[in-house]
C-alpha cells in the first residue's frame, strides 16, 4: 500500500464511519477495486485509522466528553459498550473470515438499505430528546443493537441509531448517542488490534507491524490525520441531512451501492 492508497482508504473511513452505510464495507470495496494488497498491515490500518475518527467526535463534542461533573454520562457509555466488547472478542475470528468475501457484505448492504427506508415511519413517536434522559437500561439495549454491526456491511452507526430510535430517541439524539458510543467501542477495537491481537500471516502484534518500517509509521500517522479531518466534516454533514430528510437517502444509497458492488464482484470472482 502506497501513500496515495492510504490516503484514499482514510478518506473513505472518515466519510463513512459515522454514516449508516458501513465503513468496513466501503474500505474493503475500495481496497479491492484499486488492487490494494490485503496483507496484515492493510488489515490493521483499516481498523487503526478509526482512532482519527474517534478524535473527531471528541473534538466536536468536547464539552460533553470533558464535563466530569456528569458521571452518569460515562456510566451509560461504559454499560452500553460492554455487549460489543464481549461478543466482539468471542466472534473475532468468524468476523475476519467474512471480511475476505465481499459478496455477502454487498448483500447485507442492500438489506440494511431496505431497513433504513422504513425506520422513520416505524419509529415516529420519540419520547427522548436529550442524552440526559437516556436511562442505563436504554443505553445497554442500544449497545446490544450495536452488536448487529459485527456482520460486516451492517454499519455500526446504522445499528446503534436504529436501536436508539427503537428505544424512543429522536433521530438527532439517536445519531449523537451513536457518535458518543463509537468512542469507547472503537477505542477498544483499535487498542485490541494494535496491542493484543497477533496477525496470522506475520505472527506480529499490531504495533510491531506499524513500527516495522518508517514507511508504515508514516502511513499510519497520515491515515489517522486524514480520517480525523474528513470525519469532522462528515459528522456535521450527516446531522444536517437527518434533520431535514431522515434516513431514506442513506437507505437508497445503500441499495444502489450494494447492487452495483454485488454485480461488480460477481463478475470479477
Amino acid at each position: 500500500m502506497d501513500l496515495l492508497q492510504a490516503i484514499l482508504i482514510a478518506i473513505v473511513e472518515g466519510l463513512t464511519e459515522y454514516l449508516p452505510v458501513s465503513s468496513t464495507a466501503h474500505m474493503i470495496f475500495t481496497s479491492s477495486f484499486f488492487g490494494i494488497q490485503n496483507d496484515d498491515f492493510v488489515k490493521l490500518f483499516q481498523v487503526a485509522i478509526q482512532f482519527g475518527a474517534i478524535l473527531a467526535v471528541v473534538v466536536l463534542y468536547w464539552k460533553k466528553f470533558f464535563d466530569f461533573t456528569k458521571i452518569n454520562f460515562y456510566i451509560k457509555l461504559a454499560c452500553a459498550v460492554l455487549p460489543a466488547l464481549v461478543l466482539g472478542k468471542l466472534f473475532d475470528d468468524k468476523i475476519e473470515a467474512v471480511l475476505g468475501n465481499p459478496i455477502p457484505i454487498a448483500i447485507v448492504l442492500i438489506v440494511g438499505g431496505i431497513v433504513l427506508l422504513f425506520i422513520d415511519s416505524r419509529f415516529n413517536h420519540p419520547t427522548v430528546a436529550k442524552e440526559e434522559d437516556i436511562t442505563i437500561k436504554k443505553a445497554v439495549t442500544i449497545g446490544f443493537w450495536q452488536c448487529l454491526a459485527m456482520m460486516p456491511g451492517t454499519s455500526r452507526s446504522a445499528a446503534s441509531i436504529i436501536g436508539g430510535m427503537q428505544q424512543g430517541l429522536t433521530r438527532e439524539t439517536a445519531a449523537e448517542f451513536s457518535f458518543f458510543l463509537a468512542v469507547p467501542t472503537m477505542l477498544a477495537v483499535t487498542t485490541y488490534s494494535l496491542f493484543l491481537k497477533t496477525y496470522e500471516a506475520s505472527q506480529l502484534k499490531g504495533y510491531e507491524l506499524v513500527t516495522q518500517s518508517s514507511e508504515n509509521i508514516k502511513l499510519f500517522l497520515i491515515g489517522n490525520v486524514v480520517a480525523f479531518v474528513v470525519a469532522v466534516i462528515a459528522i456535521k454533514f450527516f446531522i444536517g441531512i437527518i434533520k431535514k430528510y431522515g434516513f431514506k437517502p442513506w437507505g437508497y444509497y445503500r441499495i444502489v451501492a450494494g447492487i452495483v458492488l454485488l454485480i461488480y464482484f460477481s463478475l470479477n470472482k
